[in-house]
């Protein structure tokens, strides 16, 4: 099925307005690179000043051209762009790169033109890249339309291609995504495209990794991002990313910032400036890499090599250190290094030295290379069950030898029965890299991102994408009822969440002395007795909490002292009373809550619960609202997911019930996502299995009017 992009990534023929013959400057560089690349299509210099380019005939405009043009190509003076485009779109160009800057990066006027231009687009349906964008190229189609040296052709030296499964790059940050490039066609890593969004007047990262997803000839996809501006677009690519199973290797820069967010609770003030964005990467499973080497080691990985199985690597070696030290960095980042079957041993000490190892990692020694060794171990543990990936840690820095021949690795790099991993521990030659680009295998260099690579790999393969939560399990009533005041107190909200049909302990707010004796009689013994006041978001630092009340005495005591505590602490407080509650059973102290995230919106937060909350700072977030499905996953990622599980012998905890009050939570934030900005509710008391849960404290911020 066609894609609306199509003719931008694969276009019949190209304008170029601003055309040189000038190669310094950037205009003249990219009809060079055009040409260069032999892009198959029509090409069409715009120029009022030149009647012919490099033998092309030049126009002065692209009204003249009189053919159709799928794509313009536009590196003219910024104030000048506006105009062209309007021409463009009136001679029917389908698509348009603005190469050109001055725009919104500089603000003021500028940043109107760019406006402009995204109206442009809207009115005449003509898609725009940029501006301020290095353009992209497409490898496949040999289209050029970038200035980037990267894409240079370099007759004397030829391209070297290990892969036949290739990646795409799409980029916030056009040096970045043909950096990415670049060192990746070093290894030998193939590509589809790599393409620069600019400023995103109009196509941004969202719409363009829809491309790539959909794209048959794109089969691993590595996205540089600083922010995103179509979010539907992209949530979209992304789910259809996570449901066919394309892997996408994500690197998200401006991780640095300090956000400025309201302290009325622990889930904003927790969040890191980029938790919603991590939070979206998790949901759907791409591959978090912050290291511009490390993301192309593992799309290195990623395009070499089938989906493993398990987590049991094998590390094959020819030196017995460099093997130790291979199994320690998988061993580091979680993955097992097993013990192998007397069988397999057996048929591997048969190939090697007596002073080599056949237990893993497997030393064949200098001599087992010599001998085939290293090349039949290769064979015997790619079909074997003991293992589900291997590692194959030797030198690779000679002119002249190999230590595989093509005949014998390639028909196993082919079979791909599981992930066979090239690290050499020399630099690797020119000459290394070429014979084993024909077997089709990378030659890595940096062990330790080999290792987060595997790790990685191993992670993906587990993956499921979580059903979706819908919006069935709405609030079965409105509480737009509750949210009249601009800031509420625990009573409040748990007023709030009951009405939304989440199931709270029966509890009194006692606001004369004279009725503590039916508040005693309603919630039995012991109780919690806890200062109300809407000014008063931390009871506990002004003192305003007792727990573990046994008699009526001392609740009568309580009640004057929780008072009095409260006024001297915070004389300017409107006090609403004292909330008196049966104090609940024992359990895992649990943190629930929810954010508003300016991009993504509504995200819904798990984790350690308790005082000790901010200390630990065990969550982990996901985008609202959430089924109790993909919640239960949340619970499992926590640090602190083992004392859910029956820790040291504790009866394990009813997850079950949790992940629906989670569910349900995340549900409430999301249909009021225009009225509320936080919902906390800490601790969650999980009991053990078929016990249920309690909320014991709860807050919700309402939004700003």
């Amino acid at each position: 099925m066609p894609h609306p992009l199509d003719s931008f990534f694969s276009p019949e023929s190209i304008a170029l307005i601003g055309a040189s013959r000038d190669l310094e400057k950037i205009p003249g560089r990219l009809l060079s690179m055009l040409r260069r690349n032999e892009f198959p299509g029509r090409i069409y210099p715009i120029n009022p000043n030149y009647g012919d380019i490099d033998g092309l005939k030049c126009y002065p405009s692209i009204a003249d051209v009189g053919q159709p043009i799928d794509l313009a190509i536009v590196c003219i003076p910024a104030r000048t762009v506006l105009g062209a485009l309007e021409q463009c779109a009136a001679a029917g160009v389908k698509n348009a790169v603005i190469i050109s800057s001055g725009f919104a990066e500089e603000g003021g006027d500028s940043a109107a033109m760019q406006d402009t231009i995204a109206a442009l687009a809207k009115k005449t349906g003509m898609r725009i890249s940029g501006p301020n964008a290095e353009g992209f190229y497409s490898e496949v189609q040999r289209v050029a339309a970038t200035f980037s040296p990267t894409v240079e052709i370099k007759p004397e030296a030829p391209r070297l291609i290990a892969t036949r499964r290739r990646i795409g790059i799409v980029a916030q940050s056009g040096g970045i995504g043909f950096a990415i490039y670049h060192r990746a066609k070093a290894l030998g890593i193939a590509l589809s495209y790599v393409v620069s969004a600019g400023n995103e007047s109009d196509l941004g990262a969202g719409e363009f990794l829809d491309y790539m997803v959909q794209d048959s000839s794109t089969d691993v996809i590595l996205l540089f991002i600083e922010g995103i501006r179509d979010v539907d677009k992209f949530l979209a690519a992304a789910r259809r990313a996570a449901e066919t199973g394309k892997p996408v290797i994500v690197t998200k820069v401006g991780r640095s910032g300090a956000g400025e967010r309201a302290a009325a609770s622990h889930t904003a003030s927790m969040a890191g400036w980029s938790a919603a964005y991590d939070a979206v990467f998790a949901k759907y499973g791409f591959i978090v890499s912050n290291d511009l080497d490390e993301a192309v080691t593992i799309a290195a990985v990623l395009t070499t090599s089938p989906m493993p199985k398990g987590d049991r690597v094998a590390v094959l070696t020819v030196s017995g250190g460099a093997g130790i030290w291979g199994a320690d960095t998988v061993s580091m980042q979680g993955l097992q290094v097993p013990e192998l079957s007397e069988t397999i041993q057996a048929e591997i000490r048969a190939l090697l030295p007596s002073y080599g190892t056949a237990r893993n990692p497997i030393d064949v020694t200098a001599q087992g290379v010599h001998s085939g060794g290293l090349q039949k171990s290769i064979d015997l543990l790619s079909v074997s069950d003991d293992v589900d990936a291997i590692l194959v840690v030797l030198s690779l820095s000679s002119d002249t030898r190999m230590p595989f021949k093509q005949a014998e690795l390639k028909p196993v790099i082919d079979a791909q029965h599981k992930p066979v991993v090239f690290y050499s521990y020399t630099l690797p030659s020119d000459f290394a890299r070429k014979e084993l680009a024909a077997s089709g295998a990378v030659v890595l260099s940096g062990l330790t991102h080999v290792g987060v690579a595997m790790r990685q790999m191993v992670q993906r393969a587990s993956f499921k994408l979580a059903p979706p939560a819908g919006m069935s399990a709405a609030p079965p009533c409105d509480v737009s009822a509750h949210l009249k005041s601009a800031r509420l107190s625990e009573a409040d909200s748990k007023a709030l969440l009951r009405e939304a049909g989440i199931a709270l302990a029966d509890e009194v707010l006692v606001t004369v002395k004279s009725a503590l004796d039916d508040a005693i009689a309603r919630t039995g013994f012991p109780i919690a007795m806890k200062i109300q006041s809407r000014d008063i978001p931390h009871k506990s630092e002004v003192g305003g909490v007792r727990v573990n009340i046994a008699t009526k005495g001392e609740v009568f005591l309580a009640y004057g002292a929780l008072l009095e505590s409260a006024r001297r602490h915070r004389p300017d407080a409107a006090i609403q009373g004292v909330l008196v509650s049966p104090m609940a059973k024992k359990g895992v102290e649990i943190i629930i809550g929810t954010m508003q995230d300016a991009t993504f919106g509504p995200m819904i937060m798990v984790g350690l619960g308790g005082i000790t909350t901010e200390l630990f700072k065990d969550v982990i977030y996901r985008p609202a609202p959430v089924s109790a499905t993909e919640a239960s996953a949340m619970l499992a990622e926590l640090k602190a997911a083992p004392l859910l599980g029956g820790f040291r012998g504790a009866a394990k905890a009813d997850i079950p019930a949790l992940s629906q009050l989670i569910a349900q939570v995340s549900v409430l934030a999301t249909a009021y996502r225009d009225h509320i900005s936080e919902i906390e509710i800490n601790p969650v008391l999980v009991h053990p299995e078929g016990q249920g849960v309690t909320i014991v404290d709860a807050l919700v911020v309402p939004k700003s009017r």
